[in-house]
């Protein structure tokens, strides 16, 4: 398969957040991305969620998916 080939598939998971269970679903090139920044920032993905979602009252799995964006963005300059 190309590495240019978008997977657009999404990935449900459950995860706890302030004590509270939810889910998120995000396409898989989403959960590389923030496994990829949790890791960079020396915090569990679970952490990285909750403090996202502490910040940005609203729809997580797009809220997110901004973050990621605007993560990599700031990084490359793109």
């Amino acid at each position: 398969m190309s590495e240019n080939k978008l997977n657009t598939a999404n990935k449900k998971h459950s995860l706890t957040i302030n004590r509270h269970k939810t889910s998120i679903t995000l396409e898989q090139v989403f959960w590389d991305a923030l496994k990829k920044i949790a890791e960079e920032n020396k915090l569990s993905v679970n952490a990285l969620i909750e403090k996202l979602d502490a910040e940005n009252p609203g729809n997580l799995s797009s809220s997110v998916r901004v973050f990621i964006f605007n993560y990599y963005k700031s990084k490359y300059g793109f």
